[in-house]
């Protein structure tokens, strides 16, 4: 889990997990179908959901088409 100094989660990650999930619950599908879909484990997608995991590029792109979104979608408000 990457955190900063003060213990907190990494702002960043914390964003790329909320706009992740603010994606599948507008398609209104679970953790685990999403995962399915992006084919990867129900426990590595939660944990980049909540922005306990720093996820790779191939990653991100299997998510994104995961959730018929591109990766650019899920970046957009990220700064």
């Amino acid at each position: 889990m990457r955190k900063t100094k003060a213990g907190v989660r990494d702002p960043v990650l914390m964003a790329f997990g909320l706009a992740i999930q603010k994606r599948r619950r507008a398609m209104e599908i679970s953790q685990e179908e999403a995962a399915s879909r992006a084919g990867i484990h129900r426990t590595y997608f939660a944990d980049v959901e909540r922005g306990a995991r720093n996820v790779g590029l191939k990653n991100v792109v299997a998510i994104a088409r995961g959730l018929d979104v591109t990766p650019s979608d899920l970046l957009k408000k990220i700064r």
